[in-house]
C-alpha cells in the first residue's frame, strides 16, 4: 500500500495525469453535519446561485441548528426561499437529529454503510446527499458517488465511454481504499463540472 492517497493514485494510468495536473486535492471535512445537510437540501434541483441566495436568507432568519429550525415557524422558512417540500425536508432532518442525537461525533465509529443507512432514512436525504456528507462532512476516504453526474462525466473523460453505473462501480474498485480522492480527480477531469464541485464543497 502506498504512503498516501495521492501516491497511490499517481501510479494509476487513468488518474495519474490528473494528480499531476491538479496537485494533492484534499477532502477538508466540515465542522457541522446538520448545517451541511441543510445546505445540501437547499441545493437539490436548483442552480447554485439560487441555492446560495436561499442559504444566505435562511442563515439570517434562523439559527441553523436542529433546535433553531424546529423553533421557527414554517412561514419563516418559506419566506427565506424554501419550497413547501424543502421546508418539510429540513424539518425532517432537524427532527432526526433531535431524536437520535446525530452529529459528526455520534457517527464517529460507524461504518460508511451505517451512516448512509441512517441518513437516507430521513425524508429528503437520498443516496447522493448521503455520499456528499460522507465525503465532505465526515472526510471518509473510500466513497464513490456513482449517482453524481459530474463523476460520470469525469469518468468518461478519464477512463472512457460505454460504462453503465454498475460497471463504473466495479471499475472504481481499483482505486479503493481511496475512491473519495479518485472522485475529486474525476470531477476535475471535466472542466464543465469542476466549478460546481468547488461550490458543493463549501460550507
Amino acid at each position: 500500500m502506498s504512503d498516501s492517497p495521492h501516491d497511490a493514485l499517481r501510479t494509476d494510468p487513468d488518474l495519474g495525469p490528473l494528480v499531476e495536473a491538479h496537485g494533492e486535492l484534499t477532502l477538508d471535512p466540515a465542522d457541522d453535519l446538520f448545517e451541511r445537510l441543510v445546505v445540501a437540501i437547499l441545493r437539490q434541483q436548483v442552480s447554485m446561485a439560487s441555492a446560495a441566495a436561499t442559504r444566505e436568507r435562511l442563515f439570517d432568519a434562523v439559527a441553523v441548528t436542529p433546535e433553531g429550525v424546529r423553533a421557527a415557524d414554517d412561514e419563516v422558512l418559506r419566506d427565506a426561499g424554501l419550497s413547501r417540500q424543502k421546508t418539510r425536508y429540513v424539518n425532517a432532518v432537524a427532527d432526526a437529529f433531535l431524536e437520535h442525537g446525530y452529529s459528526l461525533a455520534h457517527f464517529a465509529n460507524h461504518t460508511d454503510d451505517e451512516i448512509r443507512e441512517a441518513l437516507t432514512a430521513i425524508t429528503g436525504v437520498g443516496d447522493w446527499t448521503a455520499d456528499m456528507q460522507l465525503m465532505f462532512a465526515f472526510g471518509r476516504e473510500d466513497v464513490f458517488p456513482v449517482g453524481d453526474l459530474g463523476i460520470r462525466k469525469g469518468f468518461e473523460t478519464a477512463v472512457g465511454e460505454g460504462y453503465d453505473r454498475a460497471e463504473m462501480t466495479d471499475y472504481a474498485e481499483r482505486w479503493s481504499p481511496y475512491r473519495s480522492y479518485a472522485s475529486l480527480y474525476l470531477w476535475r477531469a471535466d472542466e464543465d463540472v469542476a466549478d460546481s464541485v468547488d461550490e458543493v464543497r463549501e460550507d
